[in-house]
């Protein structure tokens, strides 16, 4: 899988990029709606939250803010990139 490549912090738009087949304007365009990136292209404060995380941290915690249960009841699968109950 092409994303195993960006799976530190730092990482945000270049896995985001390699999940949408390489697709960067997309990956922008959808930043942007999602309030991680302002018009000018530079990251909001949540966006340079979530590029500060690494590609786990970011799975469990949108995995926990969806539930509400606590991020220490996850495990996290790089392979599907995704946090699952324990």
């Amino acid at each position: 899988m092409e994303t195993q490549r960006f799976m530190g912090s730092g990482q945000l738009v270049n896995r985001l990029t390699a999940q949408l087949d390489g697709n960067k304007d997309f990956a922008i365009a959808l930043l942007k709606k999602r309030g991680d990136m302002n018009p000018d292209g530079s990251l909001t404060a949540e966006g340079l939250d979530a590029d500060a995380m690494t590609a786990e941290q970011r799975a469990t915690d949108r995995a926990s803010k969806k539930s509400g249960k606590p991020k220490s009841l996850y495990t996290y699968d790089s392979k599907t990139n995704r946090s699952t109950l324990k």
